[in-house]
Order: C-alpha cells, then sequence, then structure tokens
C-alpha cells in the first residue's frame, strides 16, 4: 500500500512539473526539443532526464542483456542518452526502379530486362539465345520465369523490368516450364557429344544437366541439316544448331557484314549464307565462341585436343597494334588454341582471325638453334651457342660505332629494345631504327625522325580505343582500319551507329563496316582541309568531339613530313585537342612500334644525316626491312624465332623466343602497356631476347649492367617510367602543334596515299609461316575472283 501510494505521488508530480514546464514563456516549438522531463524515483526524489520524444525500441534491443547496476553506475551520463534512430536508407537512384526476385528486393536501372534484374539478383537463369552484346531475340526460350500476375511463365530476356514486379525463379511452373523447351531442344539435337569439340565447354550440356529432365517422350526421326562451307576457319555441323541467331546477330550488328542470316520456316529452318561462300569478315571466329552448341566450331583445332587436356595462360594478341588480351590454350609444349579474354578498354571479348587462328605458325619455320653461315660453303650451318655469340661480337667490335646500325623488327618487346639499345650505345652506335613495317626510314634532312620521340602524344592513340565510340567526326587520313586494326574499326563502326558519327577518309577507296565518305586520294585534300578550302572543314568545326586517326599510309610517303605539317594545322583549327578530348591519333601496325619510341630507340641527329652506309646490321626480328635497305657486303646479326626473310640474310642467327614463350613487356597503340606470359617452353636452344643481347654485351667486352629480368624492367622503369604500370594508359598531354609545323618543307607529293596492309592475314613471321593464314589468303583471292552478281 505503501508502494502504490508513493508511485501514484510520484506520477502527480511528475504532471504537475509537466503542465508547469508546457506554461513557461518559453516557445512551444523549443519546449519539446530543448527542455527535458525530469523522471522520479520511487521516493519523489528526481532522477536523470527523460526525453519527450518517442522513440522506437526494435526487438533486437529488447533481447539484449541489461546492464548490472554496478555497470550502470559507473557511467550515468551514457545511460541517460536516449536510444539512436536508425538511419534511414538512402534514397535510390532517380533513374532505377525496384523489383523483387524471389522475396529479395532490390534497384535496377530503368530500361533492365527481368533477365538482368534477376542476374543482378546474383540467381542464374538459363539462356542459350541471349547475349548482353547482342540485340534481343528472344528465340530460345529457355530463361522462362514466372511474374506475379501473369498468366503464363514469360521470356526474361524480352520482359522489361517494371516498378514493383515480382518476379519467381524457383517454382514447380518455372522448372516445368525449362523442362519442357529442354525437351524440345533435344528432340532434333543429334548425340554427338562424344565426338564433338565443343564437349566440356557446351552450355546445352551443361544446363540440360541442370534444368533439364532425366527422360523424353519423342520418339522417331531426327532431323537432319547439310552442313554449310564457311571457309577454312570455322568448321559447321548445322543438324547440332538449335537456331539461337546468335551468329547472325553478330554478322550483322558487331562485324556489320551481311553474311549469314535464316531461311526456310518452323522445323525447315536453317542458318547458313544462301550462297555458299567464305565469311567475309576479319571478327568471323567470335561465331565460335558465340555458339552455345557444336554446331560452329573451329576447323584448325578439330580433332585435337579436348579442353579439359588444355593449360591456359593469359597472354596479350601481337598480331596487330591493338594489344587484345588472350588466353593460350597449351598442351606439353605446344600452343593448341587461341581464345579472347573479357578487357573492355581494348577488345572487350572479340579477337580478330589473324590473333586467333595463326598460332600454327608459332611451330613451323622455327629458328631452333644458333647458326652461323661458313665461309666455305656460303651456307648457314648449326653452330654452338659460344661460336656464335663469338661470331657476332667479333663483328660489332671489328667496326666504328658509326657503322654499326640495328633495327627493330614489328614484335619486338621492351625488354630486348631497350637492351639492344644500352648494347649499341656502348659500342658507340645511334644509329638505330625501326623495319619500315609503319614508316619508311629517316630521309636525309628528318632529324628525329618523322614523330618527336619526347612528345608521346604525338605517336600514340589518344583518344583510346575505348574513347572512339564517342566521336562525333572522324577523319581517317591514309588508313584502313578494317584490315590494320579491326578492333579499332569495330569503336569506330559504334560511333557510327551509336552516335550517328561522320566518317570520312582520305587515301583509297575503303570497304569499311559502315558508310564512311571519300573525301579523294591525295595529299592535297589533306592541304586543303588545313587550309580551309574543303567542305569536310565545316563537319570538322561543328563537331564537339572531332577525331583525326593517321596511319602508316601517310608515314610511308617521302613528303610525310609535309603531309604531317597539315594534318597538326587541321588538329589545331578544328579543335581536336580541347580541355577533357584529344581527338589526335597515330594508329600503328605492330605491336612492337609504341615500346620503341618509349625507350627512345630512334636515330639520332648525326645518324639520321649520314649517308654512310654501315658495315654490321644488327636485326632484332627486323623481317621486313627492303632489301635495298642492307648494303651488299654488310655483316648481318638475326637474331629471331622464325626462319623469315632476316634470317635468309644474316650471316650469324641467334635464336629468340616467340611470345607465347617468354614474359615480355608491350605497349599498344594507345600507349597501354601489357605484358605477355609464357605458355609453352622455349624451342630446341632459344632464349629470350633480352638475355641474348646481353650475352653479346659479355662476350664483346660491354657487359650490360643488369643479369635478371627483375633488373633489366628496372632499367625499363629509369628510361620510361610509365612502363612499369600495368595495363593502364598514361593520360595523353596536350599536342604541341609546333611538333612537325616547323619541318614541313616543300610541297606534297602528286601521287595518291597507298594502303600499308595488302593482305591482312600475313603481316609478320608468325602469319607468314601459318598454313591456316595461307588457306585464309587463298579462299580470299579465290572469292574475290568470282564476285557475286
Amino acid at each position: 500500500m505503501y508502494r502504490v501510494a508513493k508511485a501514484s505521488s510520484a506520477r502527480r508530480a511528475s504532471q504537475l512539473l509537466s503542465r508547469s514546464l508546457s506554461h513557461s514563456p518559453r516557445s512551444a516549438t523549443s519546449t519539446a526539443h530543448s527542455v527535458p522531463s525530469l523522471r522520479l524515483s520511487a521516493d519523489g526524489s528526481p532522477s536523470a532526464p527523460l526525453s519527450l520524444l518517442r522513440t522506437i525500441t526494435s526487438a533486437a534491443s529488447l533481447l539484449k542483456p541489461t546492464p548490472s547496476p554496478t555497470a550502470s553506475a559507473g557511467a550515468p551520463a551514457a545511460a541517460a542518452q536516449p536510444a539512436a534512430e536508425p538511419a534511414a536508407p538512402p534514397p535510390p537512384p532517380p533513374d532505377h526502379i525496384e523489383v523483387f526476385v524471389d522475396g529479395k528486393g532490390l534497384y535496377v536501372p530503368k530500361g533492365s530486362t527481368v533477365l538482368q534484374a534477376c542476374d543482378a539478383a546474383g540467381i542464374d537463369i538459363p539462356r542459350f539465345c541471349y547475349h548482353p552484346r547482342l540485340s534481343i531475340a528472344g528465340n530460345c526460350r529457355m530463361c522462362l520465369v514466372e511474374i506475379e500476375k501473369a498468366p503464363k511463365p514469360v521470356a526474361s530476356c524480352a520482359m522489361p523490368a517494371m516498378p514493383g514486379m515480382k518476379v519467381k525463379t524457383t517454382t514447380p511452373l518455372v522448372k516445368k516450364a525449362r523442362e519442357g523447351v529442354m525437351e524440345f531442344l533435344l528432340l532434333n539435337h543429334p548425340l554427338d557429344c562424344p565426338i564433338c569439340d565443343q564437349g566440356g565447354e557446351c552450355d546445352l550440356q551443361d544446363q540440360s544437366m541442370e534444368f533439364g529432365s532425366d527422360r523424353g517422350r519423342f520418339y522417331g526421326f531426327k532431323r537432319s541439316v547439310e552442313d554449310k562451307n564457311f571457309g577454312p576457319l570455322v568448321k559447321t555441323v548445322m543438324t547440332r544448331c538449335i537456331h539461337c541467331t546468335r551468329c547472325v546477330r553478330f554478322a550483322k550488328e558487331v562485324a556489320g557484314v551481311e553474311d549469314l542470316g535464316v531461311t526456310g520456316r518452323g522445323r525447315d529452318s536453317e542458318i547458313g549464307t544462301y550462297v555458299e561462300r567464305m565469311l567475309t569478315s576479319e571478327l568471323s571466329g567470335n561465331v565460335i565462341d558465340l555458339c552455345p552448341v557444336g554446331a560452329l566450331t573451329s576447323k584448325p583445332f578439330a580433332f585435337t585436343a579436348r579442353t579439359w587436356e588444355l593449360k591456359a595462360t593469359e597472354s596479350v594478341d601481337v598480331s596487330d597494334a591493338v594489344g587484345a588480351a588472350i588466353r593460350v590454350d597449351s598442351r606439353g609444349g605446344e600452343v593448341m588454341r587461341i581464345l579472347p579474354r573479357l578487357n573492355e578498354g581494348v577488345n572487350e571479348e572479340w579477337l580478330t582471325d589473324k590473333g586467333r587462328f595463326a598460332y600454327d605458325g608459332l611451330k613451323r619455320q622455327r629458328l631452333f638453334a644458333p647458326m652461323v653461315r661458313s665461309q666455305i660453303t656460303g651456307q648457314l650451318e648449326v653452330a654452338s651457342w659460344p661460336e656464335a655469340l663469338e661470331a657476332a661480337a667479333k663483328a660489332l667490335v671489328g667496326v666504328k660505332g658509326e657503322e654499326v646500325q640495328a633495327v627493330a623488327g614489328r614484335l619486338a618487346d621492351a625488354e630486348a629494345l631497350v637492351a639492344l639499345k644500352d648494347l649499341m650505345n656502348r659500342l658507340g652506335c645511334d644509329n638505330l631504327r625501326a623495319d619500315d613495317g609503319d614508316w619508311a626510314a629517316p630521309a636525309a634532312g628528318d632529324v628525329g625522325g618523322v614523330v618527336d620521340a619526347d612528345l608521346r602524344s604525338s605517336y600514340v592513340a589518344n583518344t583510346g580505343l575505348a574513347g572512339l565510340e564517342d566521336a562525333d567526326v572522324a577523319l581517317l587520313i591514309g588508313t584502313d582500319p578494317r584490315s590494320e586494326a579491326p578492333l579499332l574499326n569495330l569503336r569506330l563502326r559504334k560511333a557510327v551507329i551509336g552516335r550517328r558519327a561522320k566518317v570520312a577518309s582520305v587515301g583509297p577507296p575503303l570497304d569499311l563496316t559502315f558508310p564512311s565518305e571519300g573525301l579523294g586520294q591525295g595529299a592535297d585534300v589533306v592541304v586543303g582541309i588545313a587550309e580551309g578550302r574543303h567542305p569536310f572543314c565545316g563537319a570538322l568545326a561543328r563537331a564537339k568531339r572531332p577525331a583525326v586517326v593517321v596511319g602508316a599510309g601517310v608515314m610511308r610517303r617521302a613528303d610525310r613530313e609535309t603531309v604531317m605539317a597539315a594534318v597538326q594545322t587541321i588538329v589545331e583549327n578544328a579543335g581536336v585537342v580541347k580541355d577533357g578530348w584529344n581527338g589526335y591519333n597515330l594508329l600503328h601496325l605492330t605491336a612492337g612500334r609504341v615500346a620503341a619510341l618509349d625507350v627512345g630507340f630512334v636515330p639520332s641527329a648525326e645518324a639520321t644525316l649520314s649517308s654512310k652506309p654501315p658495315k654490321v646490321v644488327y636485326l632484332l626480328g627486323a623481317d621486313d626491312i627492303a632489301e635495298a635497305d642492307i648494303p651488299s657486303d654488310a655483316f648481318v646479326i638475326y637474331q629471331g624465332h622464325h626462319g623469315d626473310r632476316g634470317a635468309s640474310r644474316a650471316n650469324v642467327v641467334l635464336p629468340g623466343a616467340a611470345y607465347t614463350e617468354k614474359e615480355a613487356t608491350y605497349v599498344n597503340t594507345e600507349g597501354r602497356v601489357q605484358m605477355t606470359q609464357a605458355a609453352v617452353p622455349t624451342v630446341g636452344s632459344a632464349r629470350d631476347d633480352w638475355k641474348i643481347v646481353r650475352a653479346v654485351s659479355e662476350v664483346a667486352g660491354v657487359t650490360l649492367p643488369y643479369s635478371t629480368v627483375d633488373q633489366v624492367r628496372e632499367r625499363l622503369r629509369e628510361v620510361a617510367p610509365h612502363l612499369a604500370r600495368i595495363d593502364e594508359v598514361e593520360a595523353p598531354l596536350a599536342l604541341s602543334t609546333e611538333s612537325m609545323v616547323h619541318r614541313a618543307h616543300g610541297s606534297v607529293l602528286q601521287a595518291p596515299l597507298e594502303l600499308p596492309v595488302p593482305n591482312f592475314y600475313m603481316t609478320d613471321a608468325i602469319s607468314r609461316a601459318s598454313v591456316t593464314m595461307a588457306k585464309c589468303t587463298s579462299a580470299r583471292a579465290k572469292q574475290a575472283a568470282q564476285p557475286l552478281h
């Protein structure tokens, strides 16, 4: 009774105190937030203040143990604070909507499909026809899901996600629908799994095991389709085709060629070219990766290996200057196939046919032992490494430094280039140049060469491969991107299709995969644009992001400096270089050219002005140097991995390692530093190129100060610090408009610009040794001689 009375008096006191506070002269709004009430203890004495604000107590907090009186007494201030309200979740972005997948809520961008929402939720939805880089077809019906209030299962790849949509992917209805679709797909599919090259990486195998039934209800004869001849690269077994049309959509939407299509209706539908002919795209091998079954497979790889027998090594393609990311599959000491890797900034997930299929050239015409030309027979004879190194060193030290010339080839890596440059400098030689694959040898008076090796923005593609998609006007000068760099051509096509960009070219007529305007074939067109006399100047002036792409067709001309001066005038007048945008691009042909310029592998001014022929020529994989550029009485040292043109002219042959056999640094045309990895061991007595140069320096008595690959790369960092940042692109500086203008002299020649790549399939020592590339060359020439009417 005493406790009840005391509690009642405490409540009355609290009410009186609250009433008195409410009648205080302070404002009503500040009272609730600034004036705390007093909690009275059982004996009527005031205790800790009590907040008048309402708080929400979660169930989890109710389960927390109550602190002991001892602990609460030690921290009265902490006990007096009210419970903090949970932070409100951030509002969704305005361009997102909320959907529910299997009871899990998430926000996806507006315009997303149900399949993309399920992928974002981490739920695997089977699919055959859907591909994120292709248009939506909805052919296979394998991606069926259940949507609340929908009368039947829907194809998630073609259904847009709507706000509040509730998607179910594991219900009995969905399971039964997928089993039915799989049963129809297997109705006419042959039992070729034991002999199919797709075995082990077949989507139909995997999804039939996971989503299919254990039995079928259809019996009878299976449909049979005649195989098609797509050329020497793609093998067809069309009876296995499930009509997903990925190959058709890739050819039309990505490759930009109308090669494939669907003929017939219903069970008579077939994928083919209608008229038998080879695929004309330089990216045709990608349909092999896209095909979810064994209908389209690699013809060179057919019946050679199973996927589980192969060792995968991530590397970089060196067949062109793009440097696509690749995966080298090997077995033992042999490269069995090459596939693309995902790299959004370079090749996305595509690969050129040359980079994919030229690997058979790695095992043909290889140099496996050192050789020295006999003075008696005049033939190259196999020698030991000490004998070959002694012969090479004797030739180098037997002449003056200015009588030696070093030439770097198309596939030279950065480590070998810096080692050879250091060796030549120690011998007193500064006559360093690249073979004429990209541009001609420096002519008399061309001090420093055509481009300034000290200004990196003058010799790289500053816009970047991915950045070309944002250009609204592109001017191509002396280049054919379809044959020189098909993956760069793909980026330009995306700009034309997606942004309606305007592309014009100066040079021979181009057969690109998108609409382009030919402005003329002569260099005088470039001068006319630079002087503002050409109608195309208006398009450049109106462009917000103009791009200029200069190719090797300019660099091979004798008047290249005058043409390049006009190009830089165009760059300045059209605002090609501005804040946030650098549209000047130099497109190289080879994988080793940018690294050579980065390390300064260029001739000095004295060597350029000198007309004295060299007595010793050191060829570092240089197989494309003109025969007239090597004096007939010169002593030639060839270091490389194939017995090509350079080795046939050599007095000493030093066998090197191919790009699949060494860990080396390459720089692509946009300046991205990348590294190859050793997938297979070297052939015979071959060695890494930088090791050979290091051994020659030691025998010649001018030993280089590094003996490990880490020390060589430390030297690379000293010469060019950006070479240490792998898979990164150094931000371009503003292009100096004075770097070429002051060199202009004379007028341009009347000769038209020429395309530097007459045959896409054979551009270096590896592709020239490839039987597959020879078949492609023959098939393309035969098809060109019999055009369709």
